[in-house]
This record gives C-alpha cells, sequence and structure tokens, in this order.
C-alpha cells in the first residue's frame, strides 16, 4: 500500500471511511480480494509471495492497512515480509495498543514501514521510523511512504478530495458512494517538480510516484480499496484491482454485518 486516507468518525454515521492505492511491481503475484480460506473472518488481498496482506477487515471489525517507509539508503533484502504484521494482527485477539507495543521490540527487523491498525474502540499509528504508537484522533489522516500526515502533494489532493465529498451537505451517509471513492483514487495527474519530495529515488522515479494512480511499465497501481464502516456497524469492503497489460479492470464487493454490531 502506497497510498491511504482514513476518515475517523468524519460525520454521523459513519465510523471509517477508507480509500487506498496499493502500489507494487507488476511481477509479484497476488490474490484479489476475498474470505481467506485459511481464516474465513478475514477479508483482505493476499500476497502470494510472502502470504501477508496489505490491508485488511475480519467481520468483528479488526483492520491494518500498511505503507512502506521510501529510503533506498536502508533497504534491507533479508528483512521478514512487512505484510506478516498486518496477518498477526488480522488474526489474533489483542486490542491493537497491546499488539503495536509488543511490536516495537522487533519493528526494527523489518524494512521501514507505517502502520495502521483499529477496531470498533479506536485506531493507532505506527513507524518503525519513530517507535511510538500515536492514537488517531477523529478526521481525516494520510499515508503514503513518509510518516503519518507528510504532505506530500498526493497525500495533500486526496485528503482534499476525501473531505470535500463527506462535507457536502446535501448527501446522506447512504449516498456517499463507494464509487465516488475509487474516482478520488483513479487521479493519475502528476505533481509538480516544484511540490516533489526528494526521497532519494531520483527525478524521473518521483515524478512517477507523485500521483495517487501510478502507471509505469514495471511498477504503478495495482488495486484500488474503499472500506466503508457506518457506525451501526454495516461494513462495506471493495475493491478493485487492474491489470497492466490490458488496462482492465475487476471489483470484488463484500457487506456484511460487524459481529457485535455497532461500537462501544
Amino acid at each position: 500500500m502506497c497510498l491511504a486516507v482514513l476518515a475517523i468518525a468524519p460525520r454521523p454515521g459513519i465510523e471509517l471511511l477508507l480509500v487506498a492505492n496499493r502500489d507494487e511491481f507488476h511481477d509479484r503475484p497476488a490474490r484479489q480480494a476475498e474470505f481467506w480460506a485459511d481464516a474465513p473472518d478475514v477479508v483482505g488481498g493476499r500476497d502470494l509471495s510472502k502470504g501477508g496482506t496489505w490491508l485488511g477487515i475480519t467481520r468483528s471489525g479488526r483492520y491494518a492497512l500498511l505503507t512502506n517507509y521510501r529510503d533506498p539508503r536502508d533497504v534491507k533484502p533479508d528483512a521478514p515480509s512487512r505484510g506478516l504484521i498486518l496477518r498477526d494482527f488480522l488474526l489474533g485477539r489483542q486490542e491493537p495498543r497491546a499488539f503495536l507495543q509488543d511490536l516495537r521490540g522487533r519493528a526494527s527487523a523489518f524494512g521501514g514501514f507505517n502502520l495502521v491498525v483499529g477496531d470498533p474502540l479506536g485506531a493507532f499509528w505506527f513507524s518503525n521510523r519513530t517507535n511510538d504508537p500515536r492514537e488517531l484522533s477523529r478526521g481525516v489522516h494520510g499515508l503514503s511512504n513518509a510518516l503519518l500526515d507528510t504532505p506530500w502533494p498526493k497525500v495533500r489532493k486526496t485528503k482534499e478530495r476525501l473531505e470535500a465529498l463527506l462535507s457536502n451537505e446535501s448527501m446522506s451517509t447512504e449516498s456517499i458512494s463507494i464509487e465516488a471513492g475509487f474516482g478520488i483514487l483513479a487521479d493519475a495527474e502528476q505533481a509538480p517538480d516544484s511540490e516533489l519530495p526528494d526521497t532519494g529515488v531520483g527525478l524521473e522515479w518521483e515524478r512517477i510516484l507523485s500521483s495517487p494512480f501510478i502507471r509505469s511499465p514495471q511498477y504503478g497501481t495495482r488495486a484500488s480499496t474503499v472500506v466503508l464502516i457506518e457506525s451501526a456497524g454495516r461494513v462495506t469492503f471493495a475493491e478493485r484491482t487492474f491489470d497492466p497489460s490490458t488496462g482492465a479492470s475487476s471489483d470484488a464487493v463484500f457487506e456484511f454485518d460487524r459481529i457485535g454490531g455497532p461500537a462501544r
């Protein structure tokens, strides 16, 4: 996952609205979102190389997402897969804060990452670049391949568009569609050079990576995901995957009532 914007309790009736793009090399195998055969309470995509995931949610309302922290000077080829952190949280029962406290002691073994874990009681952000868990306050938060709310152009733009969608008073909760979320994520416009960060990958790659939706021959946006959790406990998880060779897309949509119903 390389772009994720979360709205935490942004308006009455909505507990969470998440829009996210997963960017990856085209030749890395992955499975489209589904309820996992070996963990039928979990829905999400699956990395077929290492067995982890980049974004998932359970029927009880536990959710997790991860973005890599971009730093070409600190690459760990033999590090364990970061996607396995999410798998461990989704399959476990620890509350988010306790899970992150336990993770702190082993986080340095992984490549740089940002992690968000949540449940019906709250959500937390953690990065092994700071090693300090932080509870997410009500409002809109954005992540790319730097720390939380670092105002890279794609993060800033996506936050603004999600905030505009949510602030439209003429739209009811029911009329905030999944398709509107996909529309926000489909923006392939690159940022001006004057706004680009310098992360050490060179100007050409900074340009390619600056758009919310990335297109390039070897690397790009493989999937877009929109997650809506309503205050009454209704969950919608929608993933749109893209075939880079044909340009075709495929949707997988899951709707269910969270076990336990509304948040306490």
